[in-house]
Parts: structure tokens; C-alpha cells; sequence
């Protein structure tokens, strides 16, 4: 029996520029140019953005302003709908839904699943709410679970259990300490590469 392919994306980086690179750069805090390309540790990473923020008073507010100011990934809604032509579509997201609003109305809506933040009565954030730990891979394997065939796409070292927990994982645009570290994980350059590399798992 052969199940229906169900695709799970990353958000950023594949759909969008990364939120804490864009926020570096507009704030003027170069560390918070630090992200899950660099750091596999996803909670001494996080650890390492509050206590910046808190140290340079940059709060939630200040945060969704950047964000709203955001675009897309060129063509990154053109294979968004080339996708969700081929099967449901799920984003798995490190991200916080009190950060991706803007971004998901420039994507047209799609499902997302990501994590919480936590705010103090100035709008610091003061600690991040996982759905569950190593919520990406739970996800794809309850998925599974439920007999669909998935393919799971993104680029970072937090997308890693799930890409090897997914039928098929591929990189999408990696640094090459990520390329280096998984070589057994297909690698595309681009939305027609990443179409075409798709097309023929389908």
C-alpha cells in the first residue's frame, strides 16, 4: 500500500529570511545574529537571546515591529501553492506564534505548529513554551503514525530528527558545517532544485 505524501517545512530559511538575523541587524545586537545554524542546542541558544534581550531592553514589542517589516523569500509563495497542489502542507517551526503572524498572512495562512514566549507586565520576554521537546520529530513521527508518507524539508540543525525521522529529509540551502555533519542528507540550492528533487519522491 502506498500512502499519501504530506510535506513538513521549516519557516525560516525556507520560507522566510531568518527572524533573529533580521532583528540583529535592524536592533544593532550583532550576537543575536547567533541561530539554530550555528548552535544545535536549542535551549542554551534561546538562554543566550533573553539574556540579551533583557540586557539591552529589547522587548516583544520592539520584536513584532521588525518582523512586520519582513518579506518573504522570493517565490516562496509561488512554491508554497506548487506544493500544497501535491499534498497537505504542515510548517514545524522553532519560531513563537507571538513572532509569526505577520509572516504567515504574506504566506496566505498556512498550518503552522511552533512555541509560545512568556511576558513580563514592560513586554520583556522572560522564557520560551515548548509544545513538547524535540517537537519537530514528534510530529512527523505521529504523522507516520497515521499513515502518511513524509517528506520534510529545512536547513538548520534543529530540523535534523526530523528530517531523519521523516520517509524522506531533505536540506534546503545549509551552511556547510550542517552539510558536513549530515552528508547523508540531500542537499538543494533553490525552489526549482528543491521542486525537482520533491517530483521525484512523488
Amino acid at each position: 500500500m502506498t500512502y499519501p505524501p504530506l510535506f513538513t517545512l521549516d519557516l525560516e530559511g525556507v520560507f522566510t529570511p531568518e527572524i533573529w538575523i533580521t532583528v540583529a541587524e535592524r536592533s544593532g545586537i550583532p550576537e543575536l545574529r547567533r541561530t539554530t545554524r550555528d548552535e544545535p542546542d536549542y535551549d542554551k541558544l534561546m538562554r543566550y537571546r533573553l539574556d540579551l534581550l533583557r540586557r539591552h531592553g529589547l522587548t516583544l514589542h520592539h520584536i513584532r515591529q521588525v518582523i512586520a517589516g519582513m518579506d518573504l523569500l522570493p517565490g516562496a509563495c509561488d512554491f508554497l501553492r506548487w506544493l500544497q497542489e501535491r499534498g497537505p502542507v504542515i510548517i514545524l517551526s522553532d519560531t513563537f506564534y507571538e513572532f509569526a503572524t505577520p509572516l504567515l498572512a504574506k504566506l496566505g495562512y498556512p498550518t503552522l505548529f511552533c512555541n509560545s514566549l512568556r511576558t513580563d507586565s514592560a513586554g520583556l520576554i522572560t522564557d520560551y513554551i515548548l509544545r513538547l521537546p524535540d517537537g519537530k520529530r514528534q510530529a512527523v513521527r505521529a504523522l507516520k503514525d497515521i499513515h502518511f508518507r513524509v517528506i520534510a524539508i529545512g536547513d538548520s540543525y534543529n530540523d535534523i530528527t526530523m528530517l531523519l525521522e521523516a520517509d524522506h529529509g531533505i536540506l534546503f540551502r545549509p551552511p556547510p558545517n550542517v552539510m558536513a555533519d549530515y552528508p547523508q542528507l540531500p542537499v538543494t540550492t533553490g525552489y526549482p532544485d528543491l521542486q525537482k528533487h520533491i517530483q521525484s519522491l512523488l
